[in-house]
């Protein structure tokens, strides 16, 4: 019988031990996409115990304590810390089979090597433990990025940021490269005309341009691509229920920014076609710039009003959806190919029902300049544990070309979440290993040892040519 999370957590075989071991293992990290707080990179911030660093903000969490009938107050509400972190410590014997379980040990033993299973017994020894360790200088922001090995991490943020903080990180000489990602997602949302009034006159003011006109609108927005592109910027990001599909009509998306402006309400033809012409015109100025753009796909987020009310967005009330996605990526895809704009591109998709249609979509629009241009993306928010990897990866391996993945990311707010990468690369390893035993690939460890190491690390390094990633060279 295995131990659990042992040195071969995983690694089901020896040909599995030995890929991770020798080649995957100390690869460095390239986060290009996580939700992690530039402000508290740039302070250094010291978190005063693990509540605070490990369960703020973690709606993964926050959804298995309300499954497991813990009180809202020990979960977003006012309880204090101590209090938040026993009510997850026993809930944490109740997450079995769950990610979160090997997580949560993971992340125990790997910042803070705690080896005891995390239950309500322990919990006040684990407390005491952790936030002592947690005053140490190396566990505060910067130093928990470093020693996890990372060497980029891409932020998430709204094209009205002003950076400074991306700015003040480049300034302080750290050991790794923190660059933002243009998420333009809010002018889209032309659905509460006020709200986006209330952004369209915040754009005006951090460009100094007069937007009266939908063309005015597009220059903004590149104006402000270009001010991310001076400060690191290399992605862009859109967070859609699906892609918009309707007639491109660049008319139709003029009429509709004047209405919105005036206080009407553009017809359902006009608003199609601002959304699919907006995007469009983004996507080519993504492309002029050299950027990579990222679309995730069928999240239904918010879903429960109530809760949305009194404890806002973002708290843990999403879900997969069943949207419908083929046409929409092919009309805007097919629609920049023409236009010869088509450039790098990752999709993700959050209901498993859609990996062959997303893998498959992607080798559509392959062109032969760049190895993976187009990337069928990594297993994403609910995906993102074992057996959704593999999914992912299977299908990726039948439909295209694993060996040009650009691997894994965190896409999290938590500064203890590195070690899913690691989860990652035991996962890619174990499904390596597992064909090697079975004789369905060669023993040529040379060979899928490198494609091991280009997956963990060298396919994004080279796909995203950061400007300003810190040189590191890597072997077995």
């Amino acid at each position: 019988m295995k131990h659990f999370i042992d040195s071969n957590f995983l690694l089901q075989s020896t040909p599995a031990q030995r890929l991770f071991h020798d080649y995957a293992k100390d690869m460095p990290i390239i986060d290009y996409h996580c939700h992690l707080n530039p402000k508290l990179i740039a302070d250094n911030h010291q978190f005063k115990d693990i509540t605070e660093v490990w369960l703020n903000g973690d709606h993964y969490k926050w959804r298995a304590m309300r499954a497991n009938g813990v009180d809202e107050k020990y979960i977003t509400g006012k309880a204090d810390s101590k209090e938040k972190f026993k009510k997850w410590a026993e809930t944490v014997p109740y997450t079995l089979r769950n990610p979160l379980y090997h997580w949560t040990h993971l992340e125990l033993q790997r910042y803070f090597g705690i080896q005891d299973l995390l239950s309500g017994e322990n919990a006040d020894r684990v407390y005491t433990k952790t936030a002592s360790v947690l005053q140490d200088p190396a566990m505060t922001t910067q130093g928990l990025i470093h020693q996890s090995n990372v060497e980029v991490v891409c932020t998430t943020d709204s094209p009205l940021d002003d950076l400074n903080y991306h700015e003040s990180c480049a300034e302080q000489n750290l050991p790794f490269s923190v660059l933002p990602t243009f998420r333009p997602d809010a002018f889209f949302a032309i659905e509460n005309k006020d709200e986006w009034c209330n952004l369209l006159e915040k754009l005006e003011e951090v460009t100094n341009i007069s937007i009266s006109s939908y063309g005015d609108l597009i220059s903004a927005l590149k104006e402000r691509m270009d001010y991310f592109h001076h400060r690191g910027c290399r992605l862009s990001d859109h967070g859609f229920e699906a892609i918009f599909t309707g007639d491109y009509n660049e008319n139709n998306a003029s009429a509709a920014f004047k209405k919105l402006i005036d206080g009407y309400s553009p017809t359902l033809e006009e608003a199609g076609s601002f959304k699919t012409h907006l995007l469009f015109e983004l996507c080519i100025a993504y492309d002029e710039r050299g950027w990579t753009q990222q679309f995730h796909l069928g999240a239904l987020r918010n879903t429960n009003t109530r809760k949305l009310r009194e404890l806002g967005a973002d708290t843990g009330y999403d879900s997969m959806g069943d949207f419908s996605h083929a046409m929409g990526i092919m009309q805007l895809f097919n629609r920049l190919e023409e236009a010869n704009s088509l450039g790098k591109t990752i999709i993700y998709n959050l209901n498993p029902a859609d990996n062959e249609l997303f893998a498959t979509m992607a080798g559509n629009y392959n062109s032969g300049s760049i190895p993976g241009k187009i990337q069928y993306g990594s297993g994403w928010w609910f995906l993102d544990q074992k057996d959704g990897m593999e999914k992912q990866m299977n299908v990726l391996s039948n439909m295209g070309l694993i060996s040009r993945f650009v691997g894994m990311l965190t896409d999290s707010r938590s500064f203890l979440s590195y070690p899913r990468h690691e989860y990652f690369r035991r996962t890619l390893c174990n499904l390596f290993g597992q064909d090697i035993e079975q004789g369905l690939l060669p023993m040529d460890y040379n060979w899928i040892g490198k494609v091991v190491q280009d997956i963990s690390y060298h396919n994004a390094r080279n796909y995203f040519n950061f400007k300003h990633a810190k040189k590191i060279q890597t072997h077995a």
